[in-house]
């Protein structure tokens, strides 16, 4: 894990691998539960049964947005970010989901620091980040993720 306080410790990053998370598994409850939450119940994510005999996959897969709803905890694995006022998520560039994640998959994200300005003291990181499914040539989802970071000079 790296550790990170200041604008300039993140600039030294620049161009460079931050890191990757540790395995994470995707489990049915937790597809049921982001389901209940976002009102999403097709089938192919809830329905084990039907699944393993009418998709291409033969399970269940996670929601998209879920896996990309991980992000957050995930990243919390590669980086400390220490010294803030604020921290806020500004978008997300280029997202293409690239393969599904079937239920009981491990996943871990890989981050490099693709770009890096000072706003007027405002940081703003943009991480390219992978997330990488245990076994898969095709990671679940590529992206550049934008952070704000307002550090506590």
């Amino acid at each position: 894990m790296i550790n990170i306080s200041s604008h300039d410790e993140f600039a030294a990053y620049l161009g460079k691998e931050l890191g990757i998370s540790p395995w994470y598994k995707i489990e049915q409850e937790q597809i049921n539960k982001f389901a209940d939450a976002t009102l999403d119940h097709q089938w192919i994510h809830t329905n084990p049964e039907k699944a393993a005999t009418d998709s291409p996959f033969k399970k269940t897969i996670a929601h998209g947005y879920l896996t990309l709803s991980l992000v957050p905890y995930l990243w919390q694995q590669i980086a400390k970010i220490s010294n803030l006022k604020m921290e806020i998520n500004y978008g997300i560039d280029g997202l293409k989901f690239a393969q599904a994640v079937t239920v009981d998959s491990q996943i871990r994200l890989k981050a490099s620091l693709k770009s890096i300005v000072n706003l007027r003291g405002v940081t703003k990181a943009c991480i390219a980040m992978v997330l990488e499914i245990e076994g898969e040539a095709k990671p679940a989802f590529t992206g550049d993720v934008l952070f704000l970071y307002h550090f506590d000079n």
